[in-house]
């Protein structure tokens, strides 16, 4: 597989993200800035060698134990230094999410090692600020939209609650590293500035500082003062001031169309698995209008035929002598998601709707699916896999921290894949209107 070629074709960027739709997140930005991007399900074999600007490896390593998240991005790193990449980014969640045993902690730890040469003092900044979704950094402390992230919704996340919004706290309870703080006052001054700011915190022995950014020009002010650093963490935001780095060194090609995706014929569905308030509000807002099944994992625990039901009700729909594409949920409420866990478990009640989710995708395929928008990191990772996706190009961003993407492979598959927090009230409807070619 081959995509346009830089520097004798050797990708620029290798970059490894925690979790599916973040890594699509993150190559949405990368394509905006002119990167023409391909992002891989999983590290690919040894012998793999792409062709593009910059390469995200997707992990599903975010609330995995520590070391076996460890382990994958290890891997991750070892695949895309073989390809050749100059520089490195580790992707987590806008919202940081995370709890005191890892997982951004351990995985910053073990990258900054690996990067940096013996004798060298390893430094790297933490920033998921992402302004144009309302998650803005200051003082350290993560807002989303007007209130502080632990009075977000998210501190009832059943999987890593955030407590906290004071993320030089957070971190440092689960990093051995020294944790500092780029304080606003650098960024607002420039990247000169900051760069001054990186040198003074690794004088005192930091090796992890915050970074405060609350517009998107504070992150391109960041992504210019981490120019020469080979590890970057942070969320997708950050990404924003990267590209316009390999611009400058003559590295880019500006007239050519990083976005551009090939047209997908096929019926359309959409799948929701993540229990987020804006997924919740877009869930609410398609069934006001449109068909949809929802899938109640108390009944698939029962053994009841939850996966037949969902295929026919969406097979009906399509060969109607007018076809609408359906909409098939998991989504609840945070106290319907809470009842499920205490009579599954946290665990099983997860894994359970994402292999429910996952055998529709793949019963939808069967009958001429080729179109699929699906919501919630740990749905998409599992839908993905189901439909043996290993590659996408990345195209045109749909929303905010959502790009329009296209199978690389012999099945031809249009996918649109959001974070549960992500995407305006409409964007159900609107993403398929890009997928099959609209705007």
């Amino acid at each position: 597989m081959t995509t346009s070629s830089t520097s004798a074709g050797k990708p620029l960027l290798g970059c490894i993200a925690d979790d599916f739709t973040g890594a699509t997140d993150l190559a949405n930005m990368l394509v905006r800035g002119g990167m023409r991007t391909v992002q891989t399900i999983g590290v690919p074999a040894a012998d793999t060698r792409i062709e593009a600007d910059a390469l995200v490896v997707a992990l599903k390593s975010r609330t995995v134990e520590a070391a076996d998240a460890v382990a994958q991005s290890l891997a991750a790193l070892e695949w895309l230094r073989a390809q050749g990449c100059r520089q490195f980014f580790f992707k987590y969640c806008s919202t940081f999410d995370s709890t005191d045993a890892g997982n951004i902690g351990p995985v910053s730890d073990v990258l900054l090692d690996a990067l940096y040469a013996s004798g060298c003092t390893p430094f790297t900044i933490a920033c998921p600020a992402f302004p144009e979704n309302g998650r803005t950094i200051y003082r350290g402390h993560l807002f989303v939209g007007d209130v502080p992230l632990n009075e977000s919704g998210m501190e009832n996340h059943p999987l890593t609650p955030m407590t906290d919004a004071n993320l030089v706290r957070v971190l440092q309870r689960q990093t051995r590293s020294k944790v500092g703080l780029v304080r606003y006052d650098a960024v607002a001054q420039g990247a000169d500035a900051v760069r001054a700011s990186f040198d003074a915190l690794k004088r005192d022995g930091v090796r992890m500082a915050i970074a405060d950014a609350i517009s998107d020009a504070d992150l391109y002010v960041l992504g210019e003062a981490c120019a020469d650093l080979p590890l970057i963490t942070g969320g997708s935001g950050v990404a924003l001031g990267l590209p316009a780095n390999f611009l400058r060194a003559g590295l880019l090609d500006h007239a050519r169309d990083a976005g551009e995706l090939p047209r997908i014929e096929g019926t359309c569905a959409v799948l929701a698995g993540s229990a987020s308030k804006a997924t919740n509000a877009q869930v609410a807002a398609w069934r006001d209008t449109r068909p949809a099944f929802r899938i109640d994992p108390m009944a698939v625990a029962r053994g009841e035929p939850v996966v037949e039901q969902a295929l026919s009700f969406a097979r009906e729909h399509a060969d109607a002598a007018q076809p609408q594409a359906v909409l098939i949920y998991a989504t609840a409420s945070p106290e319907e998601v809470k009842a499920t866990q205490r009579e599954l478990g946290v665990t099983q009640a997860g894994h359970l709707v994402e292999r429910t989710l996952a055998s529709i995708a793949r019963g939808l395929y069967e009958h001429g699916a080729r179109k699929f928008v699906v919501a919630g990191g740990e749905t998409s990772g599992a839908v993905v896999q189901a439909l043996g996706v290993q590659m996408l190009r990345i195209g045109k961003q749909i929303d905010p921290g959502v790009p329009a993407t296209a199978a690389i492979g012999d099945a031809p598959l249009a996918l649109a894949l959001k974070s549960g927090n992500f995407g305006a009230v409409d964007f159900f409807a609107k993403a398929l209107r890009h997928l099959s070619g609209g705007a």
